[in-house]
């Protein structure tokens, strides 16, 4: 069996961290697998194994959901004041702060971003995202409502936890992702089983010790680490109460299915198809190195990427040549190159997909201006790609590649509504951003795009206090903002006669 193999920038906490066993935390305990599997997990820089970690099935995940279940109903956490909560959650966001660079580490070696993104984007939007949604927890309120029917009457409404609730988080965005689910659930009162992609378990494991250290009673949060079985077990578990998902639309559809037996509530961010689009007017010094970053940014595994470019005729020419030459100043390299600023994918599987993908692109007619291979022998890197003379038909403008692929597509119209029946074409809804100088093309297109969110002169932007997901086949429900809140509670209606 091959030994794990740790990369030399690593320091020494997370080497610590790596070197120790990686097991199932359930109800304030880290505990094997009953089967006793394990599963291996890897570098995607390098390809090489970098640790073996417990893999939960459904015997696991009834383990996990009684402790959380015990936790909701009998143990200390509901009986926390709203302020008690929001101290617990802060310790929590204080100790990610500390370790900071070893999470961001234990992320880079796993996910294979680059570092100074792990470090300077992911781990501080999990801490931002802990201390804004913490202080939540003292102003979630009911309201008293005038009521018209005959009598005397006192009537309100309570804001409440939902209960007990599954978390599956994807693999591009780990921690950060995982952290986004459960610090609304946990402001809110809620308990929660997570369960991380098998792809990167780690950094959620890690999490999960500094949950333990932070002070959260035992149960309140539990760590599920295996694949889809586990994933299906939560979603179809009939004491789970609701089910948080992100990741695939495909995969979307069957929690929806499996939720379906206890009618548990369900919230679920998915893929999308994101269009920008660049008006003739547009600050070129802004939109071309924009675009570029709205594709190429996490090497394209990002839900929002801007994979589609609409781009006017006048400009067109520019643009493309401008973000081909964005592309040819990236470096591709491991996570911990200190000058790459594009990784590797997450897998071969990936890598497949992506390369597949431009070869259909290629035979349906697709014209390949720069990019289109994979990049060596070892880990999973492919070059940025941007495909030219691409037709609404072609797959690779319909469906979501997931990786650093951009199809550009040119448009002479006026005529803002045909812009965006373009634009708002497929069934995707996640994400949409427009480049242009005029305030009044920007806001009129704003509002005619069908997408959860839309960034002018800007595209993946994100802030704790804004409410993020998508429209159609993007999902359900929002993250991030007090509409995070309303995901992990109930709305009860009291009326007493006076």
């Amino acid at each position: 069996m091959d030994t794990p193999l740790l990369h030399a920038r690593l320091g020494k906490a997370a080497r610590t961290f790596l070197a120790g066993p990686h097991r199932l935390l359930i109800d304030g305990k880290w505990v094997e697998a009953r089967s006793g599997k394990t599963f291996e997990t890897f570098d995607p820089g390098t390809g090489r194994l970098i640790a073996r970690v417990a893999e939960a099935d459904a015997a696991d995940v009834d383990l996990a959901v009684a402790a959380a279940r015990r936790a909701f109903e009998t143990g200390p956490w509901p009986k926390l004041s709203p302020a008690e909560r929001t101290r617990v959650l802060w310790k929590l966001a204080d100790l990610m702060e500390a370790h900071c660079e070893e999470l961001a580490e234990i992320e880079t070696l796993n996910n294979g971003k680059p570092y100074r993104e792990s470090l300077t984007i992911d781990v501080p939007d999990c801490i931002n995202v802990l201390r804004y949604t913490a202080g939540w927890a003292t102003k979630i309120t009911g309201e008293t409502i005038q009521v018209s029917a005959p009598g005397d009457y006192h009537v309100y409404t309570l804001r409440e936890p939902v209960g007990v609730v599954g978390q599956i988080v994807p693999w591009n965005f780990p921690l950060q992702v995982a952290v986004w689910k459960i610090a609304p659930a946990l402001t809110a009162g809620c308990t929660v089983i997570l369960k991380p992609a098998e792809q990167t378990p780690l950094s959620a494991l890690r999490l999960g010790q500094l949950i333990q250290e932070a002070g959260f009673p035992d149960g309140v949060v539990n760590i599920v680490t295996g694949f889809g079985a586990a994933g299906a077990a939560i979603a179809a578990h009939p004491d789970v109460d609701k089910v948080s998902f992100t990741g695939s639309t495909e995969v979307g559809r069957l929690i929806v299915k499996a939720a379906a037996g206890n009618l548990k509530r369900v919230s679920l961010e998915l893929g999308g198809k994101s269009p920008a689009i660049v008006f003739p007017d547009a600050d070129m010094d802004v939109a071309i190195p924009g675009t570029a970053s709205a594709i190429f940014y996490t090497t394209g595994q990002c839900c929002t990427a801007g994979s589609r470019l609409y781009i006017h005729k006048k400009v067109y020419d520019r643009v493309l040549a401008g973000v081909a030459g964005e592309a040819a100043k990236l470096k591709i390299g491991h996570g911990f190159d200190p000058d790459a600023n594009l990784g590797p994918v997450i897998s071969d599987e990936q890598l497949q997909r992506i390369t597949g993908y431009i070869a259909a692109g290629r035979t349906e007619g697709a014209e390949v201006v720069t990019g289109g291979k994979r990049v060596g022998e070892t880990g999973w890197f492919v070059e940025p790609t941007i495909l030219a003379k691409t037709t609404p038909a072609m797959s690779v403008v319909r469906e979501e590649i997931f990786g650093p692929v951009v199809c550009a597509m040119p448009f002479e119209d006026s005529d803002l509504y045909r812009i965006a029946r373009a634009a708002n074409a497929g069934g995707y809804g996640l994400a949409a951003s427009i480049w242009t100088r005029d305030l009044a093309i920007a806001h009129k297109m704003a509002k005619r795009l069908k997408a959860g969110n839309v960034g002018i002169n800007n595209h993946n932007f994100a802030d704790p206090a804004l409410p993020f997901g998508g429209y159609k086949q993007s999902g359900w429900g929002r993250e991030l903002g007090y509409e995070s809140i309303r995901l992990y509670t109930e709305v009860k209606a009291v009326a007493a006669t006076l």
